[in-house]
């Protein structure tokens, strides 16, 4: 494969009543991955309404018009194909790959679901669906090690009133409140065909699958009146570090340090995703050096950084690590931050830039080499801007990125004045 670009074509179209459609044909395999990106994530949700989006992910899953609860499912995977469903502060997205030859089963279900699952939804399965995201809360979220960091991340990231404030994970609250009219007024609302794209890459023609999604999208209504999501592009910097120390049932000290950086898909972006991968990707970064080889204060497998990839705002940088045995929070928080400062200091290496470089090339090209990582790929440059062939920019603006620019992003942002600061230490056991 090259090292930059799109290397597949890449065609699209607009239904009458909005639902973009893009196809990338790919003769490789007799398979296609149907992917629908839908441009609501938590960051839409109003006052009262957090963990909505997020609900929908599951109850778009238990029967629409023409569609008994779990068919969806039943009907996909007994074609030999897989599926699932992610929810994110910016979109929610589903996805299924099917042999070639069940591409119109996969276009139908999504139709149908589109169009046609507030008429089914019941007061039954909304409250079975409320009980699973409660369920999952407490699994993912509340009953496990450092489980609620997410959550407590956000607050200090984005203060009240931003739409990255909270989790997508919501208010088990405001899930409660809500009747059932209140759902279905939310899905009418946002699960509209010209909020929407449609993806479908594989083995099919362009042709074939534009008629296709005319076929069992095109009589689904627009909807005129989408509320634009709150504008979440400016955070005003405090000039003081954001600090909380959380004492709980965790089995070591462990240390999150989080900045704001830029949006996904803007240069600085891409600057931030490669500083990333040469702090905190692997054996090779400096956390690891310093802190899991060097100084010995950290559990080799704990440390990292990464960036969130939200696109409406300063997205987050965040680093992680977890103390080794008898090291306090203190010092490896102090660690931690040493090695942060120096990014604005002493200069990114040849050798440092170019393994960040290697790992980014090789996550960047895994993605791409399945069918449905290229539709989830486009989608996303289709939904977020405008066009699923700025997807060809990504890679090449990863390669662009000098040690300087880092070094200059490093100083911009990642200073301790407007730095966020989780600590989890452990509980004191009482004999």
């Amino acid at each position: 494969m090259p090292d930059s670009g799109y290397p597949w074509p890449i065609e699209t179209t607009r239904l009458d009543n909005g639902l973009r459609v893009v196809v990338s044909e790919d003769r490789t395999a007799p398979a296609v991955a149907v992917n629908l990106w839908y441009d609501v994530g938590s960051r839409h949700e109003p006052d009262g309404q957090t963990g909505f989006a997020h609900l929908f992910e599951h109850l778009m899953f238990e029967g629409s018009v023409n569609v008994a609860k779990t068919e969806h499912m039943k009907l996909i995977q007994g074609s030999g194909g897989s599926l699932n469903a992610t929810t994110n502060p910016d979109r929610t997205n589903y996805f299924e790959t099917v042999p070639a030859e069940h591409l119109e089963l996969a276009l139908w279900l999504e139709a149908d679901r589109m169009g046609g699952l507030v008429p089914a939804l019941t007061q039954e399965t909304l409250d079975n669906q409320r009980d699973v995201v409660k369920n999952e809360r407490r699994q993912r979220y509340e009953n496990v090690p450092y489980g609620d960091a997410w959550l407590r991340l956000l607050p200090l990231l984005y203060p009240p009133g931003h739409p990255y404030h909270h989790a997508t994970i919501g208010s088990m609250a405001d899930l409660n409140a809500a009747d059932l009219a209140t759902f279905q007024a939310f899905h009418t609302t946002y699960y509209a065909p010209n909020n929407a794209v449609l993806t479908v890459v594989g083995d099919a023609t362009a042709a074939e699958v534009f008629a296709l999604a005319d076929r069992y999208f095109g009589a689904i209504p627009a909807r005129a009146d989408i509320p634009a999501a709150p504008d979440g592009r400016t955070v005003p910097a405090t000039g003081r570090a954001a600090v909380e120390t959380v004492t709980a049932d965790v089995p070591a000290p462990r240390v999150y340090v989080a900045h704001r950086t830029h949006p996904f898909g803007t240069p600085g972006n891409d600057v931030a995703t490669v500083l990333a991968a040469v702090l905190g990707s692997g054996r090779g970064s400096r956390l690891y050096q310093r802190l899991a080889d060097g100084e010995r204060i950290a559990q080799p497998d704990s440390v990292g950084a990464y960036g969130v990839d939200l696109a409406h705002a300063p997205a987050p940088l965040i680093v992680t690590a977890t103390a080794r045995p008898g090291v306090t929070a203190e010092r490896l928080a102090a660690g931690v931050a040493e090695v942060v400062d120096e990014l604005a200091t002493v200069p990114v290496t040849h050798a440092e830039l170019d393994r960040a470089k290697a790992l980014l090339s090789t996550a960047w090209w895994r993605q791409m080499s399945t069918v449905d990582g290229r539709a989830d790929t486009l989608g996303r440059y289709a939904t977020q801007f405008g066009d699923p062939a700025k997807a060809a920019e990504r890679l090449p603006a990863w390669l662009a990125v000098t040690a300087e620019q880092i070094a200059e992003l490093a100083a911009e942002l990642l200073g301790a004045t407007d730095r966020v600061t989780l600590t989890y230490v452990p509980e004191e056991k009482t004999s």
